[in-house]
């Protein structure tokens, strides 16, 4: 094919040392593009760039980067329709859900755009006679930037939209199964008027690039969104050199039923939850905590609203849940859907195989009751259209089940009780709380991030980003 997509460095584009295809999992016929991938040289080459280019970009004018962001977000909200369908072109979600998270993406760099007018310090007395303390935020320097496929715009914005807003110098490396969307992004910023090297786009394998901006002494700090087994990669590699790291990984989130809940609003959170993107959410509900008044009402409801969701092609109008993302999504998939029956976990409807017009990854929702919080399927991130119910007799038994997990990034209640709607909001761990909502849809404006196994390090997202892109300095001046 022509028209190869290539790599920005140091303010140009150029081509790597080989080339991958990326394939539209509603039509595996369907290339959408070539792009080029990046050896460690070249990886290493965008790390000098943005080195070179940090000092001047921490000392730019909060006018420079409000502008250089501004004009980001303009173009992207402009373009939210089309940018939005080369998403779900190339990740699966349906063209609303990619155009709503285009849409997001512009919102955060605009967003940003005003942080960087915003920028605050202290001015304090001293507990000493005739001395001024001054405190100031500061740029770590080199960000590494690491994000997953399932969001290949949203979570690419909300990690080089913060680093740049504060002065930073990025190296960006998006999920090598989805580069369309984080290449047309980086193409915008690449003429957002940035200083030479102060954005850098290196797309390639995890094992060449990601482990190359791992091990560099030049990268300050890293920000990665991904699996466990690689998070933990990546903390004992930055650790190692003592880089400032953090972590967005997995979740195996919970969404409590309760008796008196109002049964729409809880089938709605569940689907909405657990199966729109396909599943494919770290904040996505696959853990349905029902209590036994409601459980079979429930249960009943849920699986003729899953039977009547439209399974097609992302972009054709009225579907309501895409193909999973690729072969080996689907195989994961699959795998845990035998796995759950293997337990005594009965299925209820879907995981199944569908053919539609085009040859892609369709897979109907997968929903199994008479599973329990031991089963595998209840313990392990499946990351698709897959979720269980589990029966509790009451309310505590729901929070225990609902708070037994490694993970702790999202978890949910449907009740129409201002009692256990508080006592939840205080007694469930996790870092994000959901009441009479989905676990899954947050705010761009607001902190994202849980707790446990889940995340390690500070926020991402709303003025908390500052933590992590910034370091604080303290300067004593006797006058």
């Amino acid at each position: 094919m022509s028209d190869l997509k290539q790599n920005f460095i140091a303010g140009e584009w150029v081509a790597g040392a080989g080339v991958t295809r990326n394939v539209n999992p509603s039509n595996t016929d369907d290339v959408i593009a070539e792009y080029t991938q990046a050896d460690a040289t070249q990886a290493q080459q965008a790390i000098a760039a943005a080195k070179a280019a940090a000092p001047k970009w921490a000392r730019s004018t909060p006018q420079e980067r409000y502008d250089a962001l501004k004009k980001i977000s303009d173009e992207i909200l402009a373009r939210k329709e089309e940018l939005g369908r080369l998403l779900s072109r190339e990740e699966g979600k349906t063209l609303p859900e990619g155009i709503g998270e285009v849409t997001r993406a512009g919102q955060i760099f605009a967003f940003f755009a005003g942080e960087a007018l915003r920028l605050r310090g202290d001015k304090l007395p001293s507990v000493r006679p005739n001395i001024d303390v001054e405190i100031t935020r500061e740029p770590v320097g080199v960000v590494g930037i690491i994000t997953p496929w399932n969001f290949p715009i949203a979570i690419p914005a909300w990690k080089i939209a913060p680093a740049l807003c504060y002065g930073n110098a990025v190296v960006f490396k998006p999920a090598d199964l989805v580069p369309g969307s984080a290449h047309a992004l980086s193409d915008i910023i690449a003429r957002s008027g940035l200083p030479k090297g102060v954005f850098n786009l290196v797309m390639g394998r995890g094992s060449v690039v990601g482990e190359t901006f791992l091990t560099h002494r030049d990268v300050n700090a890293i920000t990665f969104t991904g699996s466990v087994a690689t998070g933990r990669k990546v903390a004992a590699a930055c650790v190692g050199r003592m880089a400032k790291f953090q972590l967005e990984m997995g979740g195996k989130n919970p969404l409590v039923v309760l008796d008196d809940a109002d049964l729409k609003v809880a089938v709605e959170c569940a689907a909405n939850g657990g199966f729109f993107s396909t599943g494919q959410r770290c904040t996505a509900s696959s853990r349905l905590i029902v209590t036994s008044g409601i459980h079979d009402a429930f249960v009943a409801a849920l699986t003729e609203r899953l039977k009547g969701l439209v399974v097609d092609d992302a972009c054709k109008a009225g579907t309501q849940m895409g193909p999973v993302v690729d072969q080996s999504q689907l195989d994961q998939d699959l795998s845990y859907i035998k796995i759950g029956q293997d337990e005594g976990a009965t299925l209820a409807t879907g995981g199944e195989l569908v053919k539609r017009d085009t040859p892609g990854f369709y897979l109907t929702p997968a929903l199994f009751v008479n599973s329990t919080n031991d089963m595998r399927i209840a313990r392990e991130e499946i990351f698709g259209p897959v979720a269980n119910v589990i029966r509790a007799k009451d309310y505590d038994e729901a929070l225990a089940l609902a708070n037994d997990t490694e993970f702790g990034l999202a978890t949910g209640i449907c009740t129409t009780s201002l009692k256990y709607a508080s006592h939840f909001k205080r007694n469930a761990e996790a870092g994000m709380v959901m009441v009479n909502l989905p676990t899954a849809g947050v705010d761009y404006h607001v902190p994202f991030g849980g707790t446990k196994g889940s995340s390690y390090g500070s926020r991402e997202q709303g003025t908390y980003a500052a933590e992590f892109y910034t370091t604080v300095k303290t300067a004593y001046t006797l006058p």
